[in-house]
Order: C-alpha cells, then structure tokens, then sequence
C-alpha cells in the first residue's frame, strides 16, 4: 500500500465531468498516480492554489526554454544563408559588377529576412498560447490532502475485509450445544 505522492493531470471528456474532491464543483481535471491505484478530480483553481498542491517541475519554463531554442536555431539558419549567398556574392562581384544582379540579390536577400521573421512569429504564435495556457501536469499535494487520501484507502481496505469477514461463515462462533 505504499502510495507515492506524485500524481499526473489528466482531462476526461465533457461527458465524464465529476464534481472536484474539495469545493464540489463540475470539473474535467484529473489526478491520478503514476500506477493507477488513486485518482480523484480536483478544478484548475485548486491545482493553483499552493495549500492544496504544488507542481514538481515548471513545464511553462521548460517550453519557453525550448521556444527561445527554436527561435537561436532559425537565426542561425538564416544567417548561414547570409553568409552563403554573400560569398557568392563576392565571387560574382569578382566576376562582373551588374546592377540588375545586385538588385536580385538584395530582393532575394529581403526574401529570406521576411521569411525567417515568418518563421519566428509562426513559432511565437504556435508556442506562446500554449505556455500561457498550459499548466504542470505533475503535481505533489499538500501533507495534510496525501494524508486523507491514505486514510481513505486505508478504510475501504478495512471495510473490504470485514465484508469479507462477515460472508464467512466460520468467523461465527458456533451455537451453544450444552444443556442448563
């Protein structure tokens, strides 16, 4: 029965909405543990509030961090691009100096700067709703709230095996046979 005080969010379906464990309201929010012993629905207000549970890992700085990688990676792109077409620029140059060549490159050098701001709004706009969004999805909850989940575990086992106790029939003591 060792139950770990680590549980995961989960969301069910409209259909499958369950009042929250402590203010009774309809919620879609689950937790539950990683083995699937325990699970209870909890509102999006509670798993904010800090006396109830407190996240393990804060994913929204995760994915900023992933976002900002994202963001180095199409910099970098572009201006390996810049670099390539500026040496074949040069060894154009060195060639012959043509102004409608120039003009091209300029336009093709526009083009790649709009697009790798494209690129970067696209992940922007993609990632940033998202990290506002978006909650912990593992949580670890207050002492006192992982105390009355044991104990609640705790007496459906106890009243488990009394019901059990109770169908066998030699747990009775027998009926007395002697005489006065």
């Amino acid at each position: 029965m060792a139950l770990s005080n680590i549980w995961h969010l989960r969301t069910v379906a409209e259909s499958s909405s369950k009042p929250c464990y402590v203010c009774y309201k309809p919620t879609l929010s689950v937790l539950i543990t990683p083995d699937n012993k325990d699970f209870f629905y909890a509102c999006r207000g509670h798993l904010k509030d800090r006396g109830f549970c407190s996240p393990v890992v804060d994913e929204a700085a995760k994915k900023k961090e992933e976002l900002d990688r994202e963001i180095e990676l199409v910099k970098k792109e572009y201006e390996e691009k810049l670099a390539k077409k500026k040496k074949t620029k040069d060894k154009k140059e060195l060639k012959e100096e043509d102004q409608e060549e120039k003009m091209k490159e300029d336009a093709a050098q526009k083009e790649a700067e709009k697009e790798k701001d494209e690129k970067i709004k696209a992940i922007s706009n993609k990632k940033t709703p998202s990290v506002i969004d978006d909650i912990p999805r593992i949580y670890t909850l207050h002492k006192n709230f992982f105390q009355m989940r044991l104990d609640r575990i705790r007496n459906a086992e106890i009243s488990k095996r009394n019901r059990e106790r109770l169908k066998n029939p030699t747990a009775f003591p027998s009926v007395p046979s002697g005489a006065l």
